[in-house]
């Protein structure tokens, strides 16, 4: 279907086909939690690059310092079983836009089979375009990663009124770019008269973020805010360095493609993660400022677990925290991320979720009722005000898929996460393991041989999981 052709979906008659035990739909859930005449809310969702759910302090981290999304975590809901679109970036993103899984998403790898990037087809329909059509403005500041220059991809032609920052993923490996696009102009960074890298790439971004809400205080708004921090390469504002200079024990990460070494790695990552959460701490108080606060959702997870490479080692700060894995992995430590939402006076300060089930294609679903706009066919998530508004646990009985393959044909890992167990195959040419997450939440024992029956279960799931 094109892009004019949104159409209103139903959530609860389509949440699952039942393929089997444990799913279900509730046909007496509200199909809408919003007030009749309420004003649409601001949107703010940020969303953090290869930060790991043991990287904040909300979530358990003990070293790296986060109190502002601490401070956003004790003022709104904190989920525990939150989990990506993948494991690795781009199709996270595009589950992310499309409220898709892996399964069905347009972009189901970082790459092509030619090693090309995949954009986004122009009969895709993203968060963007569904909030625009209930008359949304809507911005995007930061990493894009799902459409080349010249392709259908382009934030501009997926929803988007106003973009800044990376179309590549591999451009936006740097903190110090030579240029960025603002919609459909490249933006030129050049190095000083000594050859010294100058413009800080996040410094660009949380400006340009202020700046948007600034010039869209009249709302409603919709602004996707996908940071590149802490992603590598290793660098930070020399302000946060601070903080943690002198405290480890470093080990040096020599030049790669053109970057400076990096002596002091471990400080420079948890300056980034502090150099993140300090720009949260500035978009809520732009917020109170503008006087929008009470009417803005503010939204904060990641793309994927966290990531050992360039340098940064997820296991020295337990980014993965209680999990198994880390990017690249399907086990939890892969998939399951940080997610806090906060909206005063609509989402009860302090509470924690531990007991729904939220994938990021349920976040298209959601922000479209809350806003009021029509859905497009074919979702694979649900909305889960209930959980937000209410306090009500929703989509802990569903099958939960995704794939990972670096680019397509070259092998695929799955997983599924239905109720309290999870399947994983490493390759098609391995065996189910299953886990019991209630009893063992680090994956650390595979009992597919004593429950045959599962296993069965969830391979006819998996034969139906994607097309």
């Amino acid at each position: 279907m094109g892009k004019s052709g949104i159409v209103i979906f139903t959530l609860t008659a389509s949440i699952w086909l039942a393929a089997g035990e444990g799913i279900s739909a509730d046909p007496s859930e509200p199909t809408s939690l919003v007030p009749s005449g309420s004003s649409q809310p601001n949107i703010v969702l940020i969303m953090a690059d290869d930060l790991g759910y043991g990287h904040l302090g909300s979530y358990g981290q003990e070293v790296i310092e986060t109190p502002e999304l601490d401070r956003l975590a004790s003022g709104g809901l904190r989920y525990t079983q939150a989990f990506a679109g993948s494991t690795v970036c781009a199709p996270s993103r595009s589950v992310l836009m499309t409220g898709q899984h892996t399964g069905h998403t347009t972009v189901r790898a970082n790459f092509g089979p030619d090693g090309e990037r995949i954009p986004l087809n122009d009969d895709d329909i993203t968060i963007a375009e569904v909030l625009a059509s209930a008359g949304y403005n809507t911005g995007m500041i930061g990493k894009w990663g799902l459409g080349e220059p010249g392709t259908t991809g382009l934030p501009n032609k997926q929803g988007f009124d106003h973009w800044f920052g990376f179309l590549n993923q591999h451009n936006a490996h740097s903190f110090y770019p030579p240029y960025l696009w603002r919609n459909d102009r490249i933006v030129y960074f050049n190095e000083n008269e000594n050859g010294q890298r100058q413009t800080y790439v996040q410094d660009l971004f949380i400006e340009e973020a202020l700046q948007f809400i600034r010039s869209n205080k009249g709302g409603p708004f919709f602004l996707y805010l996908p940071f590149t921090l802490p992603h590598t390469e290793l660098a930070a504002r020399e302000d946060m360095m601070q903080k943690y200079r002198g405290k480890f024990d470093e080990v040096p990460f020599p030049s790669k493609d053109g970057r400076p070494p990096v002596k002091e790695t471990k400080a420079t990552y948890a300056a980034m993660v502090s150099t993140l959460d300090h720009d949260v701490g500035r978009i809520m108080r732009e917020l109170e400022q503008q006087g929008i606060a009470e009417n803005t959702l503010v939204i904060f997870t990641s793309d994927n677990g966290a990531a050992t490479e360039d340098g940064a080692v997820a296991e020295y700060f337990k980014g993965s925290g209680p999990f198994r894995g880390i990017k690249r992995d399907l086990y939890e430590g892969g998939i399951r991320v940080p997610l806090i939402a906060s909206w005063p006076g609509r989402i009860a300060p302090g509470a924690v979720d531990e007991t729904s089930h939220v994938a990021f294609w349920d976040f298209l679903p959601t922000l479209a009722e809350l806003a009021g706009a029509e859905l497009p066919e074919g979702l694979d998530g649900i909305s889960i005000t209930p959980s937000l508004l209410h306090g009500k646990p929703v989509g802990n009985d569903r099958p939960l898929y995704w794939e990972f393959q670096k680019k397509p044909n070259t092998g695929m890992k799955q997983a599924v996460r239905w109720g309290a167990w999870k399947a994983v195959r490493l390759s098609e040419a391995t065996e189910l393991e299953l886990y019991d997450l209630e009893n063992d939440i680090g994956e650390t024992e595979n009992v597919a041989a004593e429950n045959p029956e599962l296993v069965k279960k969830f391979e006819t799931y998996l034969g139906s999981a994607r097309d």
